[in-house]
């Protein structure tokens, strides 16, 4: 029974890219020193020219065609150099079943030290890569020079929140949602079996489909799904397939946390930024203000009429720039 089981849970395996049968590479890809391949893309000056350098750890279904909106003028004028690159298991990005906070924060340093990018760059971290951003914080913040998160996820059960604000928030989410979240912290590797299922609550996180307040949330993907955007982007992340892209994700994310933010966080030297909007349907803005609350060395910045797009507001990714790398 127990083998069957096995057999009925286990993911399938991940076609790897430049395998027998996988998907070919188009990026350009380091290799790591635990010998995987990390994929990424460049944009803005030449690296030997910038002034500054950012690190951009893309969001859930993303890849390392997340680069920032910022307007050339902007780019060219600050002299600014940006790599994004493919998180581990999505796009063409090996995966890494061990996956955890610190291989992230691993992934991230060994990925600035082979484009010799020096001893101190900046990150920035996108709704479900702001989990990146926390961990660079917390194991290499000796390598930072500034951080920025935008609308990043928060995992309900940091020990941070009280008890009654993650509840009353958890329990807005769609009941598919909840019970995914459950899973991925109680029984992950249950994870693939459960989604798959189709008599099961269906997460929207996972179809893409959640509910959005926002206006401008609901057309921005509105025009993303309608133009293919939204299908082509997704297709690229889980080009290995969903487990280890996505599922992994949510195992990260939501599992057990081995620090706290709120907590377990030194006051770094450089500045850390972190925007949330109030209309964001999918991260609960009363928990990302009780965050700011808490750690009082983040620069918060509450975007009145912001969803959880927020690179969707036009001009918003030149004033993270100037806010970022010009504010002392």
């Amino acid at each position: 029974m127990a083998t069957f089981l096995g057999k009925v849970v286990q993911p399938q395996k991940s076609k790897l890219c430049d395998s027998l049968g996988g998907p070919p590479v188009t990026a350009q890809r380091i290799r790591l020193k635990d010998g995987r391949w990390l994929a990424y893309s460049e944009t803005g000056v030449p690296r030997d020219k910038a002034k500054f350098k950012i690190i951009l750890a893309h969001g859930f279904t993303g890849s390392r065609l997340d680069l920032l909106r910022a307007s050339p003028e902007i780019i060219e004028e600050m002299g600014i150099y940006m790599v994004c690159y493919d998180r581990a298991g999505h796009g063409e990005s090996d995966p890494n079943p061990r996956r955890w906070l610190g291989s992230e924060a691993s992934d991230v340093e060994e990925l600035a030290d082979a484009l010799e990018l020096g001893k101190k760059f900046y990150v920035v971290g996108t709704s479900m890569g702001g989990y990146v951003a926390w961990a660079c914080l917390k194991y290499i913040p000796d390598r930072l020079a500034g951080a920025a998160l935008l609308a990043p996820v928060i995992n309900y059960r940091w020990p941070g929140f009280p008890k009654d604000l993650s509840k009353e928030a958890y329990y807005q989410q769609a009941v598919g949602d909840q019970w995914l979240l459950r899973v991925a912290y109680y029984a992950p590797w249950l994870l693939n079996w459960w989604v798959n299922q189709s008599w099961l609550p269906s997460p929207t996180v996972i179809q893409g489909n959640t509910f959005l307040p926002n206006h401008l949330d609901s057309q921005f993907r509105d025009r993303a799904i309608s133009s293919g955007i939204f299908h082509q982007r997704r297709n690229i992340s889980t080009l290995q397939g969903e487990h280890e892209s996505l599922h992994r994700d949510l195992m990260v994310m939501f599992g057990k946390w081995e620090f706290d933010p709120m907590d377990h966080l030194l006051p770094p030297s450089f500045p850390v930024h972190l925007w949330q909007g109030c209309e964001d349907g999918i991260v609960p803005a009363s928990l990302q203000k009780h965050i700011s609350q808490r750690v009082g060395w983040i620069k918060y910045h509450e975007v009145p009429d912001g969803g959880h797009f927020l690179n969707a507001i036009p001009g918003f990714d030149d004033h993270l720039l100037k806010t970022l790398l010009l504010q002392p």
